[in-house]
């Protein structure tokens, strides 16, 4: 549906990306979770299609676009495949990392490769004891010459398994220095030292989500990403971008499932009549998708806020807890309107309940965001106190 936002430019990049997205992406979606596969035939074919962070520099391969351009790009991915989405989510989230506060010559190695589609980049915040307190973090990080030796475990890491290199919080602080202590650095998974497990999870499974150990693994010290002991404040800035691009992924999944129930009931027969002729049916429906389309446009008015250089990071908040409970709710609808074809695995349903769900978790849950929005609406200082 066109939005306020929409230009002819953008029409042209969501129209690529639905082809991409619906011929693609969207006939290996349940046979790629049931194997727990992930494609990296198709990574490379969006790369080459120029659908990966299209918003960094042409400097790196990029197209320098607006923001708004990688929500519609994952808005048909979520259509399609809602864990293949993790592609343009990590990509563009990592990427806006890198191409802020990476050395120049860092950028220059990583970027381009991942913008094209050779590899992924996975990002590690929390630890096993840390949860939603990002700040109280224990993996280690200390200089050492010319590089950081780092120790500990990260957990709950997507794409942990498929990423060339991961995007890391630690602390080089003292733990009484919370947020203060904590720095970022860009860490190759392939230097020795490292090892990955792979969870078994509700869904997902393509893309994975596991843990990672670090064991004396010695990092070159310009991989650092901004300050030392400001990688906190500094890198966290970038998940308000990535929060928007969670809300449209998700209800990229919420519209693909109410449109396969409205068309299923005007075909569907019950006592002589259609189900659409039933309000108790169409009603439920007409409320999810009255509360999808004004989620989406929320979502799209963040970006939009973004590319304004405008401050958005309670709207990008509210991007991140309303539309993952939306979705959900909207696709458990259409479950149990398709009877039990919908609760079968013939149908898509059951796996993207499944998979939705987990960004209720990921990335902030509800509280966490619940918080964010009152800091910003109140001050720091009141919702402390």
């Amino acid at each position: 549906m066109k939005t306020i936002f929409d230009t002819e430019e953008l029409d042209q990049i969501r129209d690529l990306a639905r082809k991409f997205a619906q011929d693609r992406v969207a006939p290996g979606y349940l046979a790629r979770e049931r194997e727990g596969r992930f494609d990296t035939a198709l990574l490379r074919e969006m790369g080459e299609l120029g659908l990966i962070a299209p918003e960094l520099s042409e400097a790196y391969g990029g197209m320098g676009a607006p923001y708004l351009y990688s929500g519609a790009i994952i808005e048909e991915l979520g259509k399609a495949d809602f864990t293949f989405g993790y592609v343009s989510l990590l990509a563009s989230l990592n990427g806006h990392i890198l191409a802020s506060f990476a050395q120049k010559h860092v950028a220059e190695a990583w970027l381009p490769g991942l913008i094209a589609g050779e590899h992924m980049l996975a990002i590690a915040l929390t630890e096993p004891k840390g949860g939603s307190d990002a700040a109280n973090l224990g993996l280690r990080m200390e200089r050492v010459g010319d590089h950081y030796i780092i120790n500990g475990e990260k957990t709950s890491i997507s794409a942990n398994q498929l990423a060339k290199g991961v995007i890391t919080f630690a602390r080089t602080g003292r733990p009484e220095d919370r947020a203060h202590g904590v720095s970022a650095i860009l860490i190759p998974l392939d230097l020795p030292g490292i090892t990955t497990s792979k969870f078994s999870n509700m869904g997902q499974n393509s893309i994975g989500h596991g843990s990672i150990w670090f064991d004396n693994v010695k990092v070159p010290a310009d991989h650092l990403l901004g300050d030392e002991g400001k990688g906190f404040a500094q890198v966290m800035q970038g998940f308000d971008f990535s929060r928007s691009l969670i809300g449209l992924q998700c209800l990229g999944t919420a519209r693909a499932s109410l449109d396969e129930t409205w068309a299923y009931i005007r075909e569907r027969q019950a006592f002589g009549k259609p189900l659409a002729a039933y309000q108790g049916v169409t009603h439920q429906l007409a409320d999810f998708d009255t509360r999808v389309e004004a989620a989406r446009l929320m979502s799209y008015n963040a970006l939009w806020l973004k590319d304004q250089g405008l401050p958005h990071t309670a709207e990008a908040a509210m991007t991140k807890w309303w539309p993952p409970l939306l979705a959900y709710e909207a696709i458990h609808a259409s479950l149990l309107i398709h009877g039990h074809a919908g609760y079968s695995d013939t149908l898509p349903f059951q796996q993207r309940l499944r998979d939705v769900l987990g960004l209720q978790i990921g990335d902030g849950t509800a509280h966490i965001m619940k918080n964010i929005i009152a800091r910003e609406r109140a001050g720091r200082q009141a919702v402390a106190g």
